[in-house]
């Protein structure tokens, strides 16, 4: 019996992945041809919610109830069941252009090589000086998933002759522990014929492995897990409270916001920079001139927000994040453009329209 299991090892046989991805960016220059204005956009953020779900599917083996008398194992799976779980919530965010936000940027004719880089949706990128995009490298991954057999492929003749659930029960049991002695009978280097390659010894201790889960599984039963992604995306205006994204059901997984099967997953957003309403009309009036008619570089300053996502009543994700929507805008005067012996160099953040760094 041994020899055969050998044999049947010997007979058997048995990567990871990086990916980078960049803004696409495209450079502008100031030209008569466009009245040496370049044209871009200021963001309004997107939130985007992720959802990751498992389901899990526990399956009974047709020995269930001899896991105890034949492997001592207390805990063998006894029915078939299907359902769900919430993994984990998580927040990105993005700058979408805001077509009410729409600016020019003015050069002089003779200014020394103005240009500026934009995003391909019209985000300012940089003036005056080249734009390198952060790369965002996805994690390496290694598929770690065993070789599966069937059970039936480690069967004797025995088992296929046998007449009743109990008997096939108790020839698998026997089968296991043959296994199991034979596994140890090559670690301690008293099977026959035993391989002296360490790599056909880690073949053949791998497939005993393999052929005996597939037997216990028989017994104890299987669970599988797999893994859903779901998400969906909101463009705040204001402060959210209690807003249902959608919901989770342990039978179904997510479902709609409307659909009451599900325990509520909502949102709580809030702006953590308000400012006092202005209701002075002159103060108004001046306000309205100077967005009709800007001069220089206009660039956001975002405001922060604090945001929980709470599951039934648990919170599931808590946080702060920028939101260019709750900030204002400030703006760089034209005159720092003047210089055509050093001319200035800009950059800014493009997801959120913020000013990052003027180099003089």
């Amino acid at each position: 019996m041994k020899k055969s299991i050998l044999l049947l090892c010997l007979t058997c046989l048995l990567c990871s992945l990086e990916i980078s991805a960049q803004t696409k960016v495209t450079k502008v220059t100031a030209t008569k041809n466009n009245d040496y204005g370049v044209i871009y956009f200021l963001p309004k953020t997107e939130l985007t919610i992720h959802a990751k779900i498992s389901k899990v599917t526990s399956q009974a083996g047709p020995y269930y109830k001899y896991a105890k008398k034949y492997l001592g194992i207390d805990d063998a799976i006894a029915e078939n069941q299907m359902y769900y779980k919430l993994e984990e919530i998580t927040v990105s965010s993005k700058g979408i252009p805001d077509k009410n936000q729409e600016y020019l940027i003015e050069f002089k004719s003779k200014t020394t090589a103005p240009f500026a880089y934009l995003t391909g949706d019209g985000l300012l990128c940089t003036i005056n000086t080249e734009y390198q995009p952060e790369k965002v490298s996805i994690p390496q991954t290694n598929n770690t998933e065993k070789p599966q057999m069937a059970a039936h492929s480690v069967f004797t003749e025995e088992y296929l002759q046998a007449g009743s659930v109990g008997k096939m029960a108790e020839i698998s049991a026997k089968q296991i522990y043959r296994l199991r002695e034979s596994r140890m009978d090559m670690l301690t280097g008293e099977a026959e014929k035993a391989p002296r390659d360490g790599e056909a010894m880690k073949l053949i201790l791998q497939q005993l492995e393999i052929q005996e889960k597939a037997l216990v599984e028989q017994f104890k039963g299987t669970v599988t897990t797999e893994e859903q992604t779901f998400k969906t995306s909101l463009f705040p205006e204001g402060d959210i409270e209690k807003r249902v994204i959608f919901r989770f059901s342990k039978h179904l997984g997510i479902v709609p916001a409307d659909d009451l099967s599900g325990v509520p997953v909502y949102i709580n957003l809030k702006n953590q920079n308000k400012k006092p309403e202005i209701t002075d009309p002159k103060e108004l009036e001046k306000m309205a001139k100077e967005k009709a008619n800007p001069k220089g570089v206009i660039y956001c300053v975002p405001g922060k927000a604090s945001i929980e996502i709470i599951s039934g009543t648990q919170t599931v994700h808590s946080g702060e994040i920028l939101i260019s929507q709750f900030g204002e805008t400030q703006t760089l005067l034209p005159n720092i453009f003047e210089d055509k012996k050093a001319p200035v160099k800009i950059l800014f953040y493009p997801e959120t329209g913020a000013l990052k760094q003027v180099i003089q």
